[in-house]
């Protein structure tokens, strides 16, 4: 009797040299390519890229970090594998010993009192720590989640993230996270602002996202080519494509950004086609297409018809975030993103006589003076200096141990 209570008592637990014996299983090569993305950051130490392996027992199971899924959580061939979710060797990376038996999940969608996730094993709500909110979390986040009881356990650091600051919050709002392409999508209509514009752009080069811009309702506009021209010349190496986001064409036109295991995230004014963009993206294959709305002919301004953020799979490969219309956007800790996108104002002010030269009115001064001989352009400065007045009174002070200023950064990892 004691023999038997003695064996019932181990046999459920996977002993430790079956686990050595199943990660060993799991490292048998088979590639599954995911080449490693380039850091943005200045400054940023590139790791050696490697090649992850997949597992020929459990398809679509990383072998290459050092975790393995439980047998019951095995992947069928229709779930998603953990590549084609987003994952990849930055995330892997952050894995420790002591999160074998967890499973990572990638959060789908944010309400205000609930989570859920994609794995592969699908979609689950997931519970939350009595002390966690979800505002803490964003759509596009990794997670990694307990098997049984769905419980949330640890957020991985993200790659980027997206954020804004709201005028009366105590801290910036999160739109999205761990995004390759933000599409910036606007109309070629009275919708059509430059200064708004450059500040999505602003936000994009700080989160270390590539920004492309897309015009919709150029069949509209009496010339259309006038609004493309205008958008490129915002930033340099800027991608502006110009759509229908209606028709199926419009998903080939951003294959290049879209393909498997890619992420990307729209973001713009109400009404400008950002829904039926995702609509289409998705193709007819999703279960809640998501809600769209007309716009007021007068001022061209739509309503809110997307109200939480969602993650949805699009038809040919890759992720898609669609968020809420923005009408305004205030500027905060995006010094890099300003730089970036103002880089012919950037590359000039090593060049004045005075190092905390202001561009306004101290002699010597290089961007003045092109702005003079006609180089650069006297409106483009004055929204340089407005972007980045904004940006200085709205960023929050920080100091180091002896009261030093914390340099600022871009595509802050959080």
């Amino acid at each position: 009797m004691q023999e038997w209570q003695k064996h019932s008592r181990r046999a459920p637990c996977f002993r430790p040299r079956h686990k050595s014996i199943f990660i060993g299983l799991l490292r048998q090569p088979a590639t599954l390519a995911k080449p490693r993305r380039a850091a943005h950051t200045a400054g940023r130490a590139d790791r050696p890229s490697r090649e992850v392996r997949a597992s020929p027992i459990l398809p679509g199971i990383l072998s290459d970090v050092s975790y393995a899924v439980p047998l019951v959580e095995a992947v069928t061939a229709s779930s998603p594998s953990l590549a084609g979710l987003g994952w990849s060797e930055f995330f892997g990376d952050q894995l420790e010993p002591g999160d074998a038996d967890l499973i990572p999940t990638r959060i789908a969608m944010v309400h205000r009192d609930r989570l859920s996730g994609l794995s592969q094993t699908g979609q689950t709500d997931l519970s939350l720590a009595p002390q966690a909110t979800t505002g803490d979390y964003a759509v596009g986040d990794w997670v990694l989640v307990e098997p049984h009881s769905h419980l949330l356990r640890r957020r991985l650091t993200r790659k980027t993230v997206l954020e804004r600051r709201v005028q009366g919050g105590r801290g910036p709002q999160l739109a999205a996270a761990n995004v390759d392409t933000l599409f910036i999508v606007t109309s070629c209509n009275a919708d059509f602002n430059i200064a708004r514009l450059e500040r999505y752009l602003a936000l994009a080069n700080e989160a270390g996202t590539t920004p492309v811009i897309l015009l919709t309702k150029a069949d509209t506009a009496e010339d259309a080519e006038a609004y493309q021209s205008q958008a490129a010349a915002l930033q340099r190496g800027l991608a502006v494509v110009t759509l229908n986001p209606r028709i199926a064409d419009a998903a080939g036109a951003l294959a290049a950004w879209c393909g498997a295991g890619q992420t990307v995230a729209l973001i713009g004014s109400s009404g400008v086609g950002k829904s039926t963009l995702v609509n289409t993206l998705a193709g007819s294959a999703q279960q809640s297409p998501q809600q769209t709305g007309a716009i007021r002919e007068h001022d061209a301004k739509g309503r809110h018809t997307t109200t939480a953020r969602s993650l949805h799979a699009i038809a040919g490969g890759g992720w898609v975030i669609d968020t809420p219309g923005m009408r305004t956007l205030q500027v905060s800790d995006v010094a890099y993103g300003i730089d970036t996108l103002f880089a012919e104002i950037t590359e000039l002010a090593p060049l004045c006589k005075f190092r905390d030269c202001t561009h306004m009115h101290e002699p010597g001064c290089a961007v003045q003076a092109a702005s003079k001989a006609g180089t650069l352009d006297p409106e483009r400065l004055a929204r340089w200096r407005k972007l980045s007045d904004e940006n200085q009174n709205n960023t929050p002070v920080q100091t180091g141990p002896r009261g030093a200023k914390s340099p600022a950064g871009r595509g802050k990892r959080r």
